[in-house]
């Protein structure tokens, strides 16, 4: 089995992150109001770029792997694009911000570039969803909103491939498709599953999470005939809508706030139970397939990782599992190593590479604890992970 990369970038959280094109840079924030931008040197990682012009923490980044720039979002409300360019004075290559006009009044929380990297979609606590396209007249990023029936803080976003189509996931419960096309930039899109007449702010379809739980993450498989999304009720939904058929994947874990599409008929997700999950299935139904996080591997204390992994099968919760469930008390614990790569909350996962067919190869994941770390797709162990599979 393919053994993960693991770096570790810092000894703080990182919110977010994106490579370029060729994976040899990566972009990634702190926890904070910079972007550092890294270039890849033998086995690691140096900063050669901080992108500051950003007031607040910075909460979501996305680099186009076509034409080169990135777009930030931030609490203060703002989104930035970054495009290089030369500087004269020093005649080596720069990054220089271009402000988006969001005309938002809370804070941007999450931004994905279109397929077609012509517009982007930033997500914002103003139950809003900024639709951003380049006006060439006035040399500006200007903003089209989506706002009904969105009733609470806009999560995440992910785009159909007719980069027209628009899921979103909220605090209000629902994760919902709408149609962002753009008259001026978008060419007339194919009929699919989700409708044929698509205006701007055309609501395709709505659904609940199970149990009321707001949704973290969206995200439209390959085909973008199937979606999927992730919420704090630890659940995950996947939504048919051509049956209509919707399955609920009920987990015995924490809950999952990033998910990514592999292939047509698997994903891999991750959260707050420190390790990347995969599932699988279709339209007959679906099931967990195991984890990328080996848990027969050895641990870096040297010793031996059995059972579950996660957050509910360390030391720590053991012995306060004990005590309330035997009244058993014990001494002080001091293995606090959770039996995963990473040791706290996965923020991130994205796709890294493909393959030759096209799918999903290797993911990349970074979390709260300063890790970046990049999976093989197809080292998947079973490692005792269990879950119950419902079909609505």
């Amino acid at each position: 089995m393919a053994a993960p990369q693991v770096f570790s970038i810092a000894q703080a959280p990182i919110t977010c992150h994106a490579f370029n094109g060729d994976r040899s840079h990566l972009a990634l924030s702190l926890n904070d109001n910079k972007v550092d931008v890294y270039t890849k040197q033998g086995k690691g990682w140096q900063v050669t770029d901080t992108l500051s012009e950003h007031d607040r923490t910075i909460t979501s980044i996305d680099w186009a792997p076509t034409t080169n720039r990135i777009v930030t979002a931030s609490q203060d409300r703002n989104a930035y694009v970054w495009s290089q360019s030369l500087d004269p004075d020093t005649g080596r290559m720069v990054w220089k911000p271009t402000l988006v006009l969001l005309r938002i009044n809370r804070a941007a929380t999450f931004v994905r570039w279109s397929p077609n990297e012509d517009k982007f979609a930033v997500a914002s606590g103003a139950r809003t969803i900024a639709i951003c396209s380049f006006d060439p007249e006035n040399n500006w990023w200007v903003a089209r909103h989506l706002k009904k029936p969105i009733r609470s803080t806009v999560l995440s976003v992910d785009w159909h491939p007719n980069n027209v189509l628009l899921a979103a996931g909220s605090a209000d419960t629902k994760a919902r498709v709408f149609s962002a096309y753009i008259k001026d930039v978008d060419k007339r899109p194919a009929p699919t599953v989700w409708g044929e007449k698509l205006p701007f702010n055309t609501v395709c379809g709505e659904y609940a999470s199970p149990a009321g739980g707001w949704v973290h993450a969206v995200g439209f498989s390959p085909s973008g005939d199937t979606l999927a999304f992730a919420s704090h009720d630890s659940s995950i939904t996947i939504v048919y809508p051509g049956g209509p058929t919707i399955y609920t994947i009920r987990l015995q874990s924490l809950p999952f706030v990033t998910l990514t599409w592999t292939a047509e008929d698997t994903l891999v997700a991750a959260g707050h139970d420190c390790n990347p999950v995969v599932y699988s299935g279709g339209l007959d139904g679906w099931s967990l397939a195991g984890t990328l996080d080996d848990t027969v591997g050895a641990t870096k204390t040297g010793g031996t990782r059995t059972g579950t992994v996660g957050r509910l099968n360390t030391a720590a919760f053991n012995a306060f599992k004990n005590a309330d469930t035997r009244g058993h008390t014990s001494e002080t614990v001091t293995d606090t190593e959770l039996h995963t790569i990473h040791q706290n909350t996965i923020t991130s996962v994205r796709p890294y590479e493909k393959g030759v067919d096209g799918t999903v190869a290797r993911v990349s994941t970074s979390g709260v604890d300063g890790k970046l770390v990049i999976w093989n797709v197809s080292a998947v162990s079973a490692g005792g992970l269990t879950g119950r599979l419902g079909a609505i």
